[in-house]
């Protein structure tokens, strides 16, 4: 009897958890967000005669697709409790793949490869962290330092990829939009299914909120962890083929500190890093928060190092702003 009032209670429990995690959206928070863009606009705009040109705004767009992409495999780990150190390696090891592949292979299957690398990349991760019960941050930093080798050892110089079709993924519009835009959206848009309208979403929301009371619940946790790592490893090799397409060129180096856009952007936008807490349109928030401010620096000619002071800023202010929700919640 005990027992059954026991599982009774995980599942309690485990439903908490997941409607905490499904209530989290601080939809006045995400609207300060959207508020601190439109300033930002508004202020670029008058300041800047270069920000609202068609030439800017594109080029704008396509800029914020990698970290848009990160962001979103990058939350979906966050939910679980985790961390994912690796995703810039893996946007070096499957950019630099796509463009050795599409030279020699028919150009979707080349894609398709190396984003399915990306997967693998993901699945390895999500396995070991899963199954062997290691620290996330461990894992996916002895794979950042792997995967960057194997990057290496597939071409220790940049790749220029000749093929047309390539560069039009990256490069070309669709009316006034990149198709790369269009891409991204499209994937947060299955990630908000994903989270809000399916089993598997609500389950990984509440393996952050409280693991063990899942685990009880019957939710399969390991399976579901794996999966978070897979879905970003998805999007880290997605984010890879386009920015190799875009840019024209595959360096094994590309990617460097990529991992850290992405959980800042995530934070900014409401994810909490314990685990169970986060939404797709807080960290898209997030994303175009920092595209702006990172473009209107490098309007203004702010020294990269600069930038990277005022992102630490960012995040520690957005951490202090985020600590009085978490305490009323």
């Amino acid at each position: 009897m005990s027992e059954v009032k026991t599982v009774a209670g995980a599942q309690d429990e485990a439903g908490a958890a997941v409607r905490k995690g499904l209530g989290g959206r601080v939809p006045y928070a995400n609207l300060g967000l959207v508020a601190a863009a439109l300033m930002v606009i508004v202020v670029s705009g008058v300041t800047n005669d270069a920000f609202l040109t068609e030439g800017n705004l594109t080029n704008l767009l396509r800029q914020m697709v990698t970290t848009g992409l990160l962001s979103l495999g990058m939350l979906i780990v966050i939910l679980t409790g985790g961390i994912d150190l690796s995703v810039g390696s893996v946007v070096a090891l499957t950019g630099i793949l796509s463009a050795g592949l599409v030279e020699g292979l028919p150009l979707p299957v080349a894609i398709l490869a190396a984003i399915c690398v990306g997967v693998l990349c993901g699945a390895i991760n999500g396995t070991l962290i899963a199954r062997y019960s290691l620290a996330p941050f461990v894992v996916t930093l002895a794979a950042m330092t792997t995967f960057r080798g194997l990057t290496y050892v597939y071409s220790r110089t940049p790749i220029t990829p000749t093929t047309p079709d390539f560069l039009t993924l990256g490069a070309e519009n669709l009316g006034p939009v990149p198709i790369a835009t269009i891409i991204t959206l499209v994937l947060f848009a299955l990630g908000w299914v994903l989270i809000n309208r399916t089993p598997a979403g609500r389950a990984l929301l509440g393996i952050g909120g409280n693991r063990e009371a899942v685990r009880l619940a019957g939710v399969k946790v390991q399976r579901h962890i794996v999966l978070a790592y897979a879905l970003s490893g998805l999007c880290a090799g997605v984010a890879g083929v386009i920015l190799a397409s875009r840019v024209g060129i595959a360096q094994p180096s590309v990617g460097q500190g990529f991992e850290l856009d992405a959980i800042a952007a995530c934070v900014i936008g409401g994810a909490s890093l314990a685990g169970g807490r986060g939404t797709i349109g807080g960290t898209l928030a997030g994303v175009v928060l920092l595209g702006l401010i990172d473009n209107l620096l490098s309007l203004y000619d702010v020294q990269s190092y600069w930038q990277q002071v005022l992102k630490g800023l960012i995040i520690a202010v957005a951490i202090l702003a985020r600590r009085g929700e978490r305490q009323e919640t």
